[in-house]
């Protein structure tokens, strides 16, 4: 059996991760959330992993609250960069596979079409600096990484550091009668993040290696996603789309942050399905929807 760490194992996406690797089978899985590592303690990183020695590190800890890292940027990158270095190392020191969990916001936005892995990244806020410097770093401690990228990601879990995610934001705020106002002129790649973990087992399955752009098919607006949510739901009530510069935020959002992969691997089946067709695969999995025999 492989051994596999997922550190960030009670986040939004490592939850998943380890759900998925362990029914998968063939792995030992070994969650380590922050009560057990702290990515940004060198000494504790080796400690922990020294102890462990797995054959997969799968590192999905980060600093992930976009507008606070424009007012703590020490912290982003001691968590985001730092830390990526620190796990990286250890997995070199132990001939391990240095799984980095990465963003759509390394990139500006600026292109008129999806980003593949062969687009040059180019931040715009200090979140994605952090996550492309933590790029930078693993790439250069250690031999054997994989560098996924993940894009507009809501899972079952939610994210602890952003309380929730915009699918339960958006139906919460329906359900209580609340405006709902989404921008409009913003583009993402959203994915299911159990559609990304599933990508991550196929890319450790198949030994991938390398820089990986995980996102389920397609792209949308916000405003777009928010009321595909409605529509799947039953929802009825109106979203007024707006522009960003309507919504104030500290962090410059890229304008286009679409994703798409031009790697040629059985792998890409894990997360080819639309982002509508995995949209509503989460609904049911969270009971918001009966999911029917034609949707999977």
């Amino acid at each position: 059996m492989t051994r596999i760490a997922v550190i960030g194992s009670g986040g939004q996406l490592g939850t998943d991760v380890v759900r998925v690797l362990t029914a998968a089978g063939g792995y030992d899985v070994t969650p380590l959330d922050h009560a057990h590592i702290e990515c940004t303690d060198r000494r504790g990183v080796r400690q922990v992993l020294g102890a462990l020695r797995p054959e997969v590190v799968v590192n999905c800890a980060g600093y992930v609250r976009v507008d606070d890292c424009e007012d703590h940027a020490e912290e982003a990158f001691r968590v985001n960069a730092a830390g990526a270095l620190y796990v990286a190392r250890a997995c070199e020191d132990l001939g391990a596979v240095c799984a980095y969990v990465s963003t759509d916001y390394v990139f500006d936005g600026a292109l008129g079409r999806p980003y593949t892995e062969e687009d040059a990244p180019r931040p715009i806020n200090v979140y994605g600096e952090s996550k492309l410097a933590g790029e930078h770093l693993v790439r250069q401690a250690s031999t054997r990484w994989l560098i996924v990228r993940v894009a507009g990601l809501y899972g079952a879990a939610g994210a602890s550091g952003k309380g929730g995610n915009f699918v339960e934001a958006i139906l919460a705020k329906a359900a209580r009668g609340e405006p709902l106002r989404v921008v409009t002129d913003i583009r993402m790649s959203p994915v299911y993040a159990r559609d990304a973990a599933c990508a991550m087992e196929a890319l450790i399955r198949h030994g991938a290696l390398g820089v990986v752009h995980v996102a389920n098919a397609g792209h949308c607006s916000w405003y777009e996603f928010a009321r595909q949510v409605l529509a799947l739901t039953g929802t009825r009530a109106r979203v007024e789309a707006i522009p960003s510069d309507a919504y104030p935020a500290k962090a410059r959002r890229p304008p286009n942050s679409s994703l798409a992969s031009v790697r040629s691997s059985e792998a890409r089946a894990a997360w080819e399905r639309s982002w509508q067709d995995a949209l509503r695969a989460y609904l049911a999995e969270k009971g918001h929807i009966m999911m029917s025999v034609e949707g999977g």
